[in-house]
């Protein structure tokens, strides 16, 4: 019923013994769009010692990584490492690094891919969406502010309301909270009414 994700794109760097790392951000949504992230970086930073990457998709189950020349294990794995503690998953990072002529060593060459990667997300806004479900109420215009107040009351979101003949609206209620919602219509109308469900869709508020 949660989902954790970045919100947007975002940049970060740092310089460590005169390596300098760039670390880049970019919610994905498939391996696709995952790997055209990574391809576009290289292009641009084509005169960069190295530009490693990881992803996390879906459920968790699609996770890749990339040291792109560095020592085995201490690049792409620090960076997925870092994905995976924070729980986002749809989520592509690359961190590139231009080196400055001194070199860190594996301790330090983890430290280094796991702080820029850490530092790209928090730019990035780290964001958990809930599950909610859609549905459809339909009431008397007299009985409207009544069943508004309530929506209100759960913390409903408004997906719009169609004056018609009677009053329809269009909200979303979060799952864990849906069987006490839809109880609570149901005792109000004298089961009268009941609520038509459309769908539903990760949000937050």
């Amino acid at each position: 019923m949660l989902y954790t994700t970045i919100e947007k794109e975002a940049v970060a760097e740092f310089e460590e013994k005169r390596s300098v790392f760039i670390g880049h951000a970019m919610p994905v949504k498939s391996e696709e769009e995952a790997m055209a992230f990574v391809k576009l970086l290289k292009n641009k930073y084509h005169d960069a010692t190295h530009n490693v990457f990881a992803y996390v998709l879906g459920d968790g189950t699609v996770q890749r990584y990339s040291d792109d020349g560095e020592p085995q294990g201490t690049a792409g794995m620090p960076v997925l490492d870092v994905i995976r503690k924070s729980g986002c998953t749809d989520t592509a990072i690359v961190v590139t690094r231009y080196f400055g002529g001194t070199l860190l060593g594996a301790g330090g060459l983890v430290r280094a891919y796991s702080h820029a990667a850490k530092l790209a997300l928090d730019e990035a806004n780290i964001i958990t969406y809930e599950k909610y479900i859609i549905v459809k109420l339909v009431c008397s215009y007299s009985d409207y502010s009544k069943y508004l107040s309530e929506t209100e009351k759960f913390g409903v979101i408004s997906d719009g309301v169609d004056f018609a003949e009677n009053v329809g609206m269009t909200i979303a209620v979060k799952q864990v909270k849906f069987e006490d919602f839809e109880r609570l219509i149901r005792e109000l109308s004298f089961g009268k009414i009941v609520l038509e469900r459309l769908g539903e869709r990760f949000d937050y508020r």
